[in-house]
């Protein structure tokens, strides 16, 4: 049992870094914890996470149609083990969307606010409910340790067919529905990758994985507990696998050419070398092992296919998701690894519930034994002056104790080490343009933007007159105050007044009676107007009039003043693409040289804010 306990160790270690970034991404939010920005909205968490997990779960509704649809009772052995991991499978997908959401507490809304047009929300749904079969269909087994719980065991019992029909139904409707994702992007995915018959590949690709699975994880679990492999009923798995890879590469192969795409085969670049990797592991490689009788019905055969059939389709998932986008030049994405982390974190969590449930319950026919569940067997030492942590049941939890708190202790190392590392490079949304050539907005600081040309508007527009267009408000002191100076936040809303501020001794330190009269509930109601004391807030002649200080996001608040402008200039001078996206977006800076970034640490240190105009 050494192998189930070292095991077990690799996966605590796993489960305690991703405790760390956990709680970094929960509490300074998404930027703090990914390489996601708006020119890579999608990364590992969706491809691996969410697109691949659920297809690893797949191996649950085909064993169980293979058993109790089509009656061949010869697979009656690896049933609950299939439906075992597909419900962890699925439950990790639940699980990791909430590291993916933006705003996690949320997560509810699609139960509520129904938006049908949307692929998501019926993939959604049936995951949701596919789940709540899962659970329904499993509870039986941890239900047979409980006498009080027979009735409610049997009467599940009786409902298995139902309940195996209706997650064969959502199975394949949200497995080829993650395909559909990817339709309305024709230009964002790789031809190589883009097709109109994506959910139709998706779901063979998802029952190519699912029969992968479940034979990795037989032969696994039978290694780390010693127990005799099942390779002749997994032989028979095995032959199937093999057509079902052979209609997978038709289909791909054959779309390819219908589609006038297969001279890309054949091309040089990043992507078709891509493609050929990800086709000979996943499906051509493994074909042709299969095809070989001795190798299908061999221990050493079937792991070394299912180990690559897994790999192969799941990293169809991660290039369909995110690698296989085409994106502007240096919009390259590459996992942090505080992303990589989270993902291990929740497979390690997984597998650690896998093995407990396999010791615990008859999720096979035989429990495999578990030294650490004798409280009463001491553990033996071969050298003098050994440590002695306890019985084996104590030893155990500590050591796995031990290895979180040493593996969290760790992230949370790497985590600060990071954080005081960018301390000098704090993201600047906007760089302001004293009397520059371009007003470059780039919030996410990854080189994608709008290069506003701000000398060029202020010709146009006349001068000074131009000013009070866009800058309605100014901060004390100063003139033509910067948009990012009220509307901070790049997303939300924040309150441009900076109340916590005034009334701070280390800010305007005013007392609370010099704006709310005394005796009364104080509230922004009954304050005192602002341009009382500052009689240079507001800009004379301001178009954009000042309804409450309260400011919205800096991108709805330059959407509002652009598009309104370009609006009525397009109908002005009869250009409908002015208040088109890419009127504005079509600009990106390439290279961001040493220059470049020495002037935004300066920025940032309270020197001079200015870049050098787009393009030097």
């Amino acid at each position: 049992m050494d192998r189930v306990r070292k095991f077990k160790l690799v996966l605590w270690l796993g489960v305690g870094l991703a405790l760390s970034v956990a709680a970094a991404r929960f509490l300074f939010g998404l930027g703090a914890t990914t390489n996601l920005g708006d020119a890579n909205a999608w990364g590992l968490w969706v491809g691996f996470d969410v697109m691949g997990g659920v297809a690893l779960a797949a191996g649950g509704f085909i064993v169980t149609a293979v058993v109790y649809i089509f009656r061949l009772e010869r697979f009656h052995s690896i049933v609950r083990p299939a439906v075992l991991t597909a419900f962890l499978g699925y439950a990790a997908v639940a699980f990791s969307l909430l590291f993916d959401l933006g705003l996690p507490w949320n997560i509810w809304h699609m139960m509520v606010y129904w938006n049908p047009h949307s692929a998501l929300f019926e993939v959604g749904w049936c995951v949701m409910l596919y789940l709540t079969v899962l659970t329904l269909e499993f509870f039986p087994v941890p239900a047979e340790e409980f006498p009080r719980l027979a009735k409610v065991r049997a009467t599940l019992v009786r409902l298995r067919l139902p309940l195996v029909l209706a997650g064969i139904g959502l199975s394949t409707l949200h497995q080829s529905s993650l395909g559909s994702l990817f339709l309305i992007m024709p230009y964002r995915l790789h031809p190589l990758w883009y097709s109109p018959i994506l959910p139709i590949m998706f779901l063979v690709s998802a029952i190519v994985l699912g029969m992968m699975m479940v034979t990795f994880e037989s032969h696994l679990t039978a290694f780390l507990y010693r127990r005799k492999p099942e390779t002749e009923v997994l032989a028979s798995f095995a032959g199937a696998a093999r057509w079902v890879l052979l209609l997978y590469l038709a289909v791909r192969f054959g779309d390819l050419v219908a589609r006038h795409q297969a001279h890309r085969l054949i091309e040089a670049g990043f992507h078709t070398y891509l493609f050929w990797f990800e086709i000979c592991v996943m499906a051509l490689v493994p074909l042709v092992l299969l095809s070989i009788p001795r190798v299908r019905r061999s221990t050493g055969g079937q792991w070394t296919v299912a180990t690559m059939g897994v790999f192969g389709v799941v990293f169809n998932r991660i290039d369909t998701g995110g690698l296989a986008h085409l994106r502007p030049a240096g919009g390259f994405y590459v996992p942090s690894w505080t992303e990589v982390s989270i993902s291990l974190g929740i497979v390690s969590a997984a597998a650690l519930l896998f093995l407990f449930a396999m010791e615990r319950f008859h999720v096979w026919e035989e429990r495999p034994a578990d030294p650490a569940a004798d409280p009463l067997h001491a553990p033996e030492f071969d050298k003098v002056g050994t440590t002695w942590l306890g019985v084996p049941a104590v030893a155990s939890r500590t050591v796995y104790s031990l290895a979180v708190i040493l593996a969290a202790a760790l992230g949370f190392g790497f985590l600060t080490a990071q954080r005081a590392q960018s301390r000098g490079l704090e993201p600047v949304a906007v760089h302001r343009a004293r009397g520059g050539e371009v007003l470059w907005i780039d919030g996410n600081l990854d080189g994608f933007g709008v290069a506003f040309k701000h000398a060029e508007h202020v010709k146009r527009e006349g001068d000074k007159a131009s000013c009070v267009l866009c800058h309605h408000m100014n901060l004390p002191h100063d003139e033509n105050s910067a948009c990012a100076s009220c509307h901070r936040d790049m997303y939300q809303a924040v309150d441009g007044f900076r109340h916590d501020w005034h009334a701070s001794p280390s800010g305007g330190n005013i007392a609370c009676y010099q704006c709310h009269t005394r005796g009364q509930v104080r509230t922004a109601s009954n304050a005192v107007r602002c341009d009382r004391c500052h009689k240079d807030l507001v800009p004379a002649k301001a178009v954009i009039q000042v309804k409450t200080y309260h400011t919205v996001s800096y991108v709805e608040a330059i959407h509002r003043t652009c598009i309104g402008c370009h609006t009525k200039k397009a109908a002005e001078k009869n250009k409908p693409e002015m208040v088109q996206c890419a009127w504005c977006h079509k600009e990106s800076r390439e290279v961001i040289d040493a220059r470049d970034i020495d002037l935004r640490r300066r920025s940032a240190a309270g020197g001079s804010p200015v870049l050098p105009p787009v393009g030097q």
